[in-house]
């Protein structure tokens, strides 16, 4: 068994895109997703699942159709299941999601987003 820390830095900078989560570990039915975000994402739900945002470094806001969450580098917050949100970053905003394997990001929005599979760096 390999015995070696999993550093943000480093897998953050094996990728460009943005909105294209990037699965960096696993725990039990649980996938770890590096995420770079900028502009706007779509409204969408997780029926079935809670989905929690953790900022690693700038700004993101989670819309609501009631309100809106502003996190700062070092905060999250947990979405609960079947709750509409839209995250959106005024410039380049880069985080992680924890989700049960096999959730599409989009939930069911089908919109050209969706994530086809999962994707490790």
């Amino acid at each position: 068994m390999k015995h070696n820390a999993i550093n943000f830095k480093d897998k953050f900078t094996k990728f460009t895109e943005h909105w294209s989560p990037r699965v960096i570990a696993e725990m039990n039915d649980y996938q770890f997703k590096l995420v770079k975000v900028e502009g706007e994402f779509v409204w969408h739900d997780h029926p079935d699942t809670d989905e929690v945002f953790i900022v690693i470094e700038g700004c993101l806001n989670i819309e609501f159709r009631d309100g809106i969450v502003t996190l700062k580098s070092g905060e999250m917050f947990v979405i609960p299941k079947g709750v509409e949100h839209k995250p959106t970053a005024v410039s380049e905003c880069k985080i992680m999601i924890v989700e049960p394997k096999g959730v599409v990001h989009t939930g069911d929005s089908g919109t050209e987003l969706t994530a086809k599979n999962d994707i490790w760096v």
